[in-house]
C-alpha cells in the first residue's frame, strides 16, 4: 500500500548576487500535515493496520502512544516473524492468526490480510481484537464508532478464542473446562466475593480501568484471558497483570484470589481459598506452644525448585504424541489449571477429575519438570503416602460419620472433636475467640478431604509438612485441653515425626539442581 509523505512546497530561489546589485525573493515554505491514517483498500473492510511498516507504528499508535509502546514488547508484535522463520513449513491457515484479519473480532471475513495481503496487516495489531478502526479515525469523537474489544471469550468469532484454540494451542478449550470459566451465582454478586468471582469486578479491584464492550453492560462474566493477561503488554511473563514468581501474597497473581481466610483467627472454623498461605507455610490455626521453623516449611513446593510457585505446578505445557507413530496429537497448555490432570485414552488431559491418582491415569509431568521428583511414578507414590498419613491425622480429630459436613457429637461422628462436642459443647463457642476445639476443626478442614470447594483441596500437596504438623499439634492440644486419652502408639509416632519434620529442612526439596548452584 502506497503511503503518502509530508508535502513540502518550496518556491525556487530567484536571486543573483552581484557586486553592484542584489535582488532576491523571500523563501516560502508551506506545510500540510498528512492525515494520521492511510486510506485502506476497500476489500480490507476498514482495517487500517500499520501507519508505518518499517517502524511497526500502528495507525492506532499515532494517538494511543503509550499503548503502542507497550504493545511492541509483546509476542503479538512479532507474530508474522514467527511464520517467516518457518519458511516453507508455515501452513497457509496460520497467516489469518498472525496478521490483522477478522479473527478475534466481530467482522465477517475475509478482511484485512485475508483480503489484501499487504505488509501493513502483518502481526497481531490493535485491530485484531478491537476490529476495524477506519470509522473511529474519521470521527474520533463519536463514541458510537469506538472500536472496543471483548473481555469475555465466550462469544463466537469475537475473542481470544478465535486464535488461541485448536490442538496446537488449545488455551480456550482448556480454560472453558476449568474452574476459572465458572460463574458462582451468589458469590459473583456479593460485594465481598465479586472481586474474585466476577471478571469485571476483578479488573476493577486490580485498578484496571480499560474500556471494553462488556464493562458498562449488566451481568457478570468469569475469569477470562484478559483478567489475568494484559492484552496491551506487561513486564511480566506471558503478559500477566502481576508476577507469578513473587512470594508476596499482595503481589502474586494467583494469590490475589487464592488466599483469603487462611489462619483460623477470630473464631473461624472453616478456611476459604487458603491455597497461597498453605503453600507459603503461613496458613492454619497455630496451637499453643506450637513451634514452627518457617524455613523448613518452605522446603515444600515453595522452594527454590519451584520458582513459579502456584503456576509452577498448575500451569504446565507438554506435548502428547501417538505412542505408535510418534506423530503429534495435542499440545497441552496447562489452562485446565490441574497440576495432575486425568488423561484420556490418547494421553490428552481432560476436565474429569475422578480417575485414580496413579502415574498411568494422570499426568505427573509437572512434578518432574523441575527435577524435584525423579519420575512420575515416584511423585504419585509420594502423593499416596502423604494423603494416607494426613487422613490418619484428620480421622484422629474428626470422622464425619453422617457426611453432613458438620461436627456432630459422638456417636454420630467419631474422633477427638466429636467427643469434645458431646462432653463439653461449650468448647465450640461460635464467637470471636478461637478455642482449641475450633482451631482443631479449622485445621481438619484445611488439610483434610471434606469435599468442600472453598478449602485447600490439594490433598496435602501444597504443603505436606505444614498439613501434618498442624494436625499433629491440634491433636496434642485438644487432648491436653479437654483431658482426652492418648491415641494409639502408631498414630502418636506419626504425630511426633510430623512435628519433628517441620524443624528440619528436607534435603530432597532443598538442594537446587546443579545448574542453579
Amino acid at each position: 500500500m502506497q503511503q503518502p509523505s509530508r508535502l513540502t512546497t518550496v518556491a525556487p530561489w530567484l536571486s543573483l548576487i552581484l557586486f553592484v546589485v542584489a535582488a532576491c525573493t523571500s523563501e516560502s515554505i508551506v506545510f500540510r500535515d498528512r492525515e494520521p491514517f492511510n486510506q485502506p483498500d476497500q476489500a480490507a473492510k476498514g482495517f487500517l493496520g500499520y501507519f508505518t511498516v518499517s517502524s511497526q507504528t500502528t495507525t492506532c499508535g499515532n494517538c494511543h502512544v503509550g499503548t503502542q509502546r507497550d504493545w511492541k514488547t509483546t509476542r503479538h508484535a512479532n507474530a508474522f516473524a514467527t511464520l517467516e522463520a518457518l519458511g516453507s513449513n508455515a501452513q497457509p491457515f496460520c497467516f489469518s492468526c498472525h496478521t490483522v484479519t477478522d479473527k478475534g473480532n466481530a467482522v465477517q471475513g475475509p478482511a484485512g490480510w485475508d483480503a489484501v495481503q499487504d505488509s501493513v496487516y502483518r502481526d497481531v495489531q490493535c485491530e485484531s481484537c478491537h476490529g476495524p478502526g477506519l470509522s473511529h479515525v474519521v470521527e474520533p469523537d463519536n463514541r458510537a464508532n469506538w472500536p472496543l474489544a471483548r473481555a469475555h471469550i465466550d462469544v463466537a468469532d469475537a475473542s481470544c478464542a478465535d486464535c488461541h484454540s485448536g490442538n496446537h494451542h488449545p488455551f480456550a478449550e482448556e480454560w472453558a473446562q476449568s474452574g476459572h470459566a465458572d460463574v458462582v451465582g451468589f458469590a459473583s454478586t456479593r460485594p465481598d466475593c465479586a472481586s474474585c468471582h466476577d471478571g469485571k469486578s476483578t479488573l476493577v479491584a486490580w485498578g484496571q480501568q480499560s474500556n471494553y464492550i462488556e464493562r458498562d453492560e449488566p451481568g457478570v462474566f468469569p475469569v477470562t484471558c484478559s483478567v489475568c493477561h494484559d492484552p496491551h503488554g506487561s513486564p511480566n511473563t506471558a503478559q500477566l497483570r502481576f508476577p507469578i514468581d513473587s512470594p508476596d501474597p499482595e503481589v502474586n497473581l494467583c494469590m490475589k484470589c487464592h488466599l483469603r481466610r487462611a489462619e483460623g483467627a477470630n473464631g473461624a472454623t472453616s478456611p476459604h481459598a487458603p491455597q497461597g498461605a498453605v503453600l507459603l507455610g503461613t496458613a492454619g490455626y497455630r496451637p499453643a506452644n506450637f513451634a514452627l521453623d518457617t524455613l523448613a516449611i518452605l522446603t515444600s513446593h515453595a522452594s527454590e525448585r519451584n520458582p513459579k510457585l502456584c503456576a509452577g505446578c498448575h500451569v504446565n505445557r507438554f506435548e502428547v504424541t501417538d505412542p505408535a507413530s510418534g506423530n503429534f496429537l495435542f499440545q497441552a497448555t496447562g489452562h485446565l489449571f490441574r497440576p495432575v490432570p486425568c488423561l484420556d485414552a490418547q494421553g490428552i488431559p481432560t476436565a474429569d477429575n475422578s480417575c485414580a491418582y496413579t502415574a498411568t491415569a494422570r499426568s505427573f509431568k509437572g512434578c518432574t519438570a523441575s527435577g524435584c521428583h525423579a519420575s512420575e511414578a515416584i511423585a504419585a507414590q509420594r502423593l499416596t503416602q502423604n494423603r494416607a498419613e494426613i487422613e490418619v491425622l484428620v480421622a484422629t480429630l474428626w470422622v464425619d460419620g453422617d457426611g453432613n459436613g458438620k461436627i456432630d457429637p459422638t456417636p454420630i461422628d467419631q474422633g477427638l472433636l466429636p467427643t469434645v462436642k458431646a462432653q463439653q459443647p461449650s468448647a465450640f463457642t461460635k464467637d470471636d475467640i478461637t478455642t482449641p476445639a475450633e482451631g482443631g476443626e479449622f485445621n481438619a478442614r484445611l488439610a483434610g478431604e471434606r469435599n468442600q470447594s472453598n478449602t485447600d483441596n490439594s490433598k496435602g500437596v501444597h504443603n505436606p509438612f505444614l498439613a501434618k504438623a498442624l494436625l499433629s499439634a491440634s491433636i496434642n492440644e485438644v487432648r491436653a485441653t479437654y483431658g482426652l486419652p492418648s491415641p494409639p502408639a502408631n498414630i502418636q509416632a506419626l504425630i511426633d515425626a510430623s512435628l519433628a519434620a517441620v524443624q528440619t529442612r528436607q534435603p530432597l526439596d532443598l538442594t537446587p539442581p546443579a545448574t542453579q548452584r
